[in-house]
């Protein structure tokens, strides 16, 4: 019944759907945050304290302002909004300050700065082929690709608990896809540079925008426009930028798996392929970012959140795909059932052991070799469904 009302409302089902994570992200500010907490502070003070040409040379800190000037220049804009709560979390000697004031200007900071984020998980709900539309709203690609991207367990539990602008920058990253999609390549190039100057390590996705944007915008003279499956066979949308860049993301995005896995939301309400390959990513990515949250008080909402979101990524997919082939095989299905043992020794029956003392970092190579075999049998499964599958060609009426 909640989804039907939400259904004869439009499009108020986006707007319920951000506004109950917002919510709920304000629940997360009083939970534990990482030492990047004070490296951000510490940005802020620099660039506010200081004049440009000292911020990159500053080192009262160890947490030195490493990232690109653009960065930089978001850092300084909300200096000045930080000193509306706290002037004292501005100054470059207060190492590891910390107050209240402090605490929630920062949270918010990203909160609202996910704004960026919002709308451009809208701009791609807007890309997605809706033939698969079911007629109950929660079987609809959009309802589901938006819940995936907006409740996803990765990027509440490292931006909202650990404490980072990873939404703010996928914002970007997102927002120049869904201008790729919708044709508007100066956009979508423009966007990419404009986040390469925010954070460097999305360099290696360079290349894949490049190739894509020669094939699709540059060679296209006195010619219609191509259709991306001619560049690379399909995966999601049946056209797009998506594989190759998203292939680069996922090979490349070493830093944090569950990361790679909200990128690939994108391609799992495609295919029945797709869909598999993004619950076995996300599944072994989101759990691999268990140890970045290694405090008692989270290790519920940790548990919880993943399972929440683990259970509806599952069901919603099998029901989008209920027509087709099972969405795992049995070996998919044991490895992935793998990781409640796993939690549990780790958690549960290792502390009690001999070992904690004498091998304490074992909890951790467990979780990180058995995480990687998974990442990389995901990867794996991607890049044969890119080489192998057969292009789809366009109709005239496409």
């Amino acid at each position: 019944m909640a989804a039907a009302g939400l259904a004869t409302g439009g499009g108020n089902w986006f707007s319920a759907l951000a506004l109950g994570v917002t919510l709920f992200k304000c629940l997360l500010i009083p939970t534990y945050h990482s030492t990047d907490f004070e490296v951000h502070r510490n940005w802020l003070a620099i660039t506010h304290s200081l004049p440009v040409s000292q911020w990159y040379y500053e080192a009262t800190s160890e947490w030195t302002l490493d990232y690109p000037p653009f960065f930089a220049w978001f850092e300084y804009a909300l200096s000045h909004i930080a000193k509306y709560f706290d002037q004292e979390m501005l100054n470059v000697h207060n190492l590891n300050y910390s107050s209240t004031r402090t605490l929630l200007f920062q949270r918010f900071s990203v909160i609202f700065t996910d704004v960026l984020f919002v709308y451009a998980v809208h701009e791609c709900c807007k890309c997605i082929d809706g033939k698969k539309a079911g007629k109950e709203l929660t079987e609809k690609p959009k309802f589901i690709l938006s819940v995936l991207l907006l409740w996803n367990f990765g990027l509440l539990i490292v931006d909202h608990i650990h404490f980072q602008y990873n939404g703010f920058l996928f914002g970007l990253m997102l927002l120049s896809i869904a201008r790729l999609f919708q044709k508007r390549y100066m956009e979508g190039a423009f966007l990419f540079a404009v986040l390469l100057h925010f954070k460097h390590i999305y360099l290696y996705v360079a290349p894949a925008y490049g190739i894509y944007l020669l094939r699709s915008y540059c060679f296209t003279a006195n010619k219609p426009e191509p259709a991306a499956s001619s560049l690379v066979p399909t995966l999601p949308f049946q056209e797009g930028p998506l594989p190759c860049i998203l292939g680069s993301k996922l090979l490349g995005f070493v830093q944090c798996f569950g990361q790679s896995a909200l990128r690939h939301c994108l391609l799992s309400v495609g295919k029945a392929g797709d869909a598999s390959i993004f619950l076995i990513l996300t599944t072994t990515g989101h759990y691999s970012l268990f140890p970045l949250l290694f405090t008692a008080p989270e290790l519920p909402i940790k548990i919880l959140l993943m399972l929440l979101f683990t259970i509806y990524s599952i069901s919603s997919l099998k029901t989008l795909f209920r027509k087709e082939k099972p969405l795992f095989n049995w070996m998919e299905t044991f490895y992935l059932l793998g990781l409640g043992p796993l939690e549990v020794f780790c958690e549960f029956v290792f502390p009690f052991t001999s070992w904690k003392l004498k091998y304490p970092f074992i909890p951790l190579l467990l979780t990180s070799v058995y995480c990687a075999v998974g990442i990389t049998y995901a990867w794996f499964r991607l890049y044969v469904s890119v080489l192998t599958d057969p292009p789809i060609r366009k109709t005239k009426k496409q």
